[in-house]
């Protein structure tokens, strides 16, 4: 049976993501590690859309510290990054441990923190029930954004904006002052936000941006119409897989991330350069992998943003270091 990434995800949750995650996708039983990068710290924070929220370029990507074999390595990794200046974090409930290891670093930096939470749930009821887990796990009052987590069809979309669908509490959590954006998160069809966009006005969005999609663009991967609909509505911008090179081709993968991701230091600069240097994008979440977190860290302490023909010359660049598109996966078979 083949299992995406999303299934998969909303198939397990908790603990058991860790170790199955492994089974699934064949990640080594390896223990992560971390170290903090030397650095003056990210210098640079931009407005988060209509949010109004001034927030680093990076982002606390709770996936990292949620995965990592070593609670130790986690709570590192998370205080690094606050360390250096970083002042949002994106947590899931599918994110491992995450939740449970970073509520009280979460409840300990909440003034300085930008709290991103999201859910799997499609209806009322189970949306309801995972933000109030979620805000008890993190020890927190409410969250800046709540988001609608891997949204990937149509058929979701329905759920969503149901008689009984999840959209209902979202908005009755906002009434309630449990929340204060609202936002949506995807992962491989650019098509299925655009539609989610014309049936709501979200605060913010996430969605991938990476040079890959432009190597070999398509409706599924072409972050761009996203992108035009975001500047037009002042909506916060967020971008993941920013540091993707690709699926992986080898059975042993060496990172805890789904896809293969670029792991040399000047590959990740460029890499971070053009996501960083698409307008409106804000920040770009750490991966789910702590030891890459330093090499993320450097990148954007040295961030500068590249024009236009900058970005055209990264973009053949990492074309030449094998980058490629994740999506549409029949796309990637055929490159």
């Amino acid at each position: 049976m083949r299992i995406t990434r999303r299934g998969f995800v909303a198939l397990v949750g908790g603990a058991t993501l860790t170790a199955l995650g492994y089974l699934a996708f064949g990640w080594p039983w390896r223990k992560t590690s971390f170290e903090c990068p030397e650095g003056n710290g990210i210098s640079e924070y931009r407005t988060l859309g209509r949010t109004g929220y001034s927030v680093s370029i990076l982002t606390i990507g709770g996936c990292g510290p949620g995965m990592a074999t070593s609670v130790d390595n986690a709570v590192q990794a998370f205080e690094c990054a606050i360390s250096k200046g970083i002042n949002m974090v994106d947590v899931a409930p599918s994110y491992g441990q995450a939740e449970v290891r970073l509520g009280s670093l979460i409840s300990k930096y909440r003034d300085r923190l930008v709290v991103a939470e999201k859910t799997l749930q499609r209806t009322r009821d189970g949306a309801w029930g995972e933000l109030n887990q979620s805000l008890n796990r993190l020890m927190i009052d409410n969250f800046d954004i709540y988001q609608f987590h891997a949204v990937g069809t149509l058929e979701e979309l329905d759920q969503i904006f149901g008689e009984k669908g999840a959209m209902k509490a979202f908005l009755e959590a906002k009434d309630q002052g449990l929340i204060k954006n609202i936002g949506i998160t995807a992962h491989d069809d650019m098509r299925i936000v655009l539609a989610a966009l014309d049936r709501f006005d979200f605060d913010t969005v996430m969605i991938p941006i990476n040079a890959g999609s432009l190597i070999h663009p398509a409706p599924e991967n072409d972050f761009r119409p996203v992108l035009e609909v975001a500047k037009d509505r002042n909506m916060g911008v967020m971008a993941i897989k920013s540091i993707a090179k690709g699926r992986w081709t080898t059975s042993y993968r060496n990172y805890q991330t789904w896809y293969e991701p670029l792991d040399e230091q000047e590959d990740i600069d460029s890499a971070l350069r053009f996501t960083l240097s698409q307008e409106p994008v804000a920040s770009c979440p750490l991966v789910c992998d702590v030891s890459l977190w330093s090499k993320m860290i450097s990148a954007g302490e040295r961030f500068v943003e590249l024009d236009e023909d900058g970005q055209s010359q990264t973009v053949e660049y990492l074309r030449q270091k094998g980058v490629r598109p994740l999506f549409p996966e029949d796309l990637w078979q055929t490159i």
